[in-house]
């Protein structure tokens, strides 16, 4: 089993930046492949970014050149650093981690708003 905390959502204008954090736990070994997702309002969650355990990364189009994911493998954290947000980023992010058993775990979601 595998625990994920994500902490860091919050309230911020458009245009700033945000960093939210997943902390994992428990059977991290079998961790491949970690990423976040997100769920706007009304609408369906979707990908937003994942890394490898080797650091390879792949980002939705929507987000490119906006949003960094970072692993620390020695802390067990992953991280989602969020620059010139949109209101259309406006969400609750989801931290994923998928298992070397293709086993998806989930976090409880942190909610980001942007907004003026």
């Amino acid at each position: 089993q595998v625990q994920l905390v994500e902490s860091g959502g919050g309230l911020v204008q458009p245009g700033g930046s945000l960093r939210i954090s997943c902390a994992a736990s428990g059977s991290i070994s079998l961790i491949r492949l970690m990423g976040w997702y997100r769920q706007p309002p009304g609408k369906e969650r979707e990908l937003v970014a994942t890394i490898t355990s080797g650091g390879s990364t792949n980002y939705a189009d929507s987000v490119k050149g906006r949003f960094t994911i970072s692993r620390d493998n020695a802390k067990n954290t992953q991280y989602l650093q969020m620059n010139s947000l949109k209101p259309e980023d406006t969400a609750v992010y989801y931290c994923n981690a998928n298992s070397i058993l293709d086993i998806n775990y989930w976090g409880k979601g942190t909610l980001v708003t942007v907004s003026s």
